[in-house]
C-alpha cells in the first residue's frame, strides 16, 4: 500500500503561541498576543503546501483547555475548512498553567496517519521532546517529516535537540512570518482595532459630579457613620453607586459596565468604535469608598455613559414595570428553535465576546411579538434588566467567556458583550425609524 500524495500539518497551539508571545512580548503568556486564527491556519497551509509539493490533506490543532471545554478561539478554529482541533486538560500547578495530554494526542495521531499511510509528509510545529519516538516511527513507515519552529527570542533555543536531529526537514518561522497573523497587545492589553478617540467620554470622566450627588452621598455617609457608632462598630458596606455584577443568575446584581454601571466601564466596540473607559480609569476620581446606606424614596443613581449622565431608579426602588414586563429569549423560543439556535452555536458562531451579545440580541429582537418592546429596553439605556442581561451572561458562560483568567475573572468579556447587545439594538431601533423608501409610481 503505497502513501497518499498529500500533507497533514500537526500544531502544538502552546508552543506555536507561546513561542510567538516569547518573540514579540518577551514572555510567553498568550494573554500577551492576539491572533488572527483564520489568516494563521492560511498561512500554515500555504507554506505546507510549498514546502511539501504537496497539497493538504488537514491541520490538526492540539491545544489545552480547562475541563476540556471548547473556549472561543478553539470554536472559531473548528469550523474552518481543514482544520480539526484537538482539546488536553489545561490545569494549573504552582500557580501555573500546564497542558495535560495534548503531547500524548500529538503522538498518537503522528503515529496513526503514518501508520496508515494516509499522506506522504507530516509537518510538525512543535519543540516537544517528547514526539521524537512518534517522528521516528513516521520514518520507519516512509513518511518525510518536515520540523517547523518559531524563531526564538534573544536567541534561545526553544526546540528539542534530539527533535531537530531526527526530522528530515527544518523551518524557522521568523518575525515577519508571525507578525503576519500574530501580533502583541498594546500596554492596556487592547486588541486590534485600536480604539477611536472618543472626547465625550474623556468631558464625562473629567466632569465632577453634580453638586446634587455630592450632597446626597455626604448626607448617607452621615447617617452611615452615626448608625455605625451607636452600634460601636465599624461602618462597612458598597457604595451605593458601584455594583460588580457576576454571572449570576438573574435578580442577583445590577448591570455594570457600558450598559449599566455607574462607572460606565467597557472596552471599544468594533463595528461602532464606542470607546468605553474600564474601572481602573475611574478609581482614581471617585476618592475613598462612603458607607452605604439605604436609598431614600425616590432616589436615583447617575449612570455615566457615553451617551452622558443618564438618571435612573435606584435598585432597591426595583425595575420600572414599563422593562419588568419584558420577555425574556427562553420565553420566546420554541423547542425547534432552541435546537436551531444550539445548532448555529456549534457551527457558526466564533465566540468573540462582541459577536456573542450581537447574537443573542438578534433572537430576542427577531422573536418578539411587539415592536414596541424595543423603545421600552431603549430607554434602559446604559442598563440591560435583570432577567435579560442574567440570561444573556449566562448564553455567553457556552462559551467559554466569563470564566477564570489567570484567577480573576474577565470583565472586558462582560462589557464587550453588552457592547454587543445593545450595538443590535441600535441598529434595530434606527431601522424602525428610517423613513420607508417610496414606491415609485409608473404611468397607467
Amino acid at each position: 500500500m503505497e502513501h497518499v500524495d498529500r500533507c497533514v500539518v500537526l500544531v502544538d497551539a502552546g508552543y506555536l503561541l507561546g513561542a510567538a508571545a516569547s518573540l514579540l512580548a518577551g514572555e510567553p503568556a498568550r494573554s500577551r498576543i492576539t491572533v488572527d486564527h483564520a489568516a494563521l491556519i492560511q498561512q500554515l497551509r500555504e507554506r505546507a503546501e510549498a514546502d511539501t509539493q504537496q497539497p493538504l490533506l488537514r491541520i490538526y490543532w492540539f491545544d489545552g483547555a480547562p475541563d476540556r471545554v471548547p473556549q472561543p478561539e478553539h470554536r472559531r478554529l473548528r469550523v474552518l475548512p481543514r482544520v480539526t482541533v484537538r482539546l488536553g486538560a489545561l490545569t494549573r500547578s504552582d500557580g501555573r498553567w500546564a497542558q495535560k495530554g495534548v503531547d500524548a494526542a500529538m503522538h498518537t495521531e503522528l503515529t496513526e496517519l503514518s501508520r496508515n499511510r494516509a499522506c506522504s509528509d507530516i509537518v510538525l510545529v512543535t519543540g516537544d521532546g517528547d514526539l521524537l519516538p512518534g517522528l521516528m516511527s513516521a520514518k520507519e513507515h516512509g513518511v518525510a517529516v518536515h520540523l517547523w519552529a518559531v524563531q526564538a527570542a534573544d536567541g534561545d533555543y526553544n526546540q528539542s535537540e534530539d527533535l531537530v536531529a531526527e526530522a528530515d526537514e527544518r523551518r524557522v518561522l521568523d518575525r515577519t512570518w508571525i507578525t503576519r497573523a500574530i501580533r502583541a497587545k498594546d500596554l492596556n492589553g487592547v486588541c486590534a482595532p485600536p480604539p477611536v478617540p472618543r472626547p465625550e467620554i474623556a468631558a464625562i470622566l473629567s466632569a465632577p459630579l453634580p453638586e446634587s450627588a455630592l450632597a446626597a452621598s455626604a448626607e448617607r455617609a452621615a447617617a452611615a457613620a452615626a448608625a455605625a457608632a451607636s452600634h460601636d462598630g465599624p461602618a462597612t458596606g458598597r457604595r451605593d453607586d458601584t455594583r460588580t455584577d457576576l454571572a449570576a443568575g438573574p435578580g442577583d446584581r445590577v448591570n455594570g459596565s457600558v450598559n449599566g454601571s455607574v462607572n460606565g466601564s467597557g472596552v471599544p466596540a468594533p463595528a461602532t468604535g464606542r470607546s468605553v473607559p474600564t474601572p481602573k480609569d475611574l478609581a482614581g476620581l471617585r476618592g475613598p469608598t462612603p458607607p452605604a446606606a439605604p436609598h431614600p424614596a425616590g432616589a436615583t443613581l447617575r449612570w455615566s455613559s457615553d451617551k452622558g449622565w443618564i438618571d435612573r431608579p435606584a435598585p432597591s426602588l426595583g425595575e420600572p414595570a414599563e422593562t419588568a414586563s419584558l420577555p425574556t429569549l427562553a420565553q420566546l423560543t420554541s423547542a425547534e428553535q432552541r435546537w436551531a439556535d444550539r445548532e448555529e452555536d456549534i457551527t457558526t458562531v466564533g465566540g468573540d465576546p462582541y459577536e456573542v451579545g450581537q447574537v443573542f440580541a438578534r433572537r430576542w429582537l427577531d422573536r418578539l411579538p411587539e415592536p414596541g418592546h424595543v423603545p421600552k429596553l431603549a430607554t434602559m439605556y446604559p442598563r440591560i434588566p435583570h432577567r435579560i442581561d442574567g440570561e444573556l451572561l449566562r448564553y455567553a458562560a457556552r462559551f467559554g467567556l466569563l470564566a477564570h483568567k489567570d484567577d480573576q475573572i474577565d470583565e472586558h468579556d462582560r462589557y464587550a458583550i453588552r457592547a454587543g447587545f445593545w450595538r443590535e439594538i441600535d441598529m434595530h431601533a434606527a431601522a424602525q425609524h428610517a423613513p420607508a423608501p417610496e414606491e415609485s409610481r409608473g404611468t397607467p
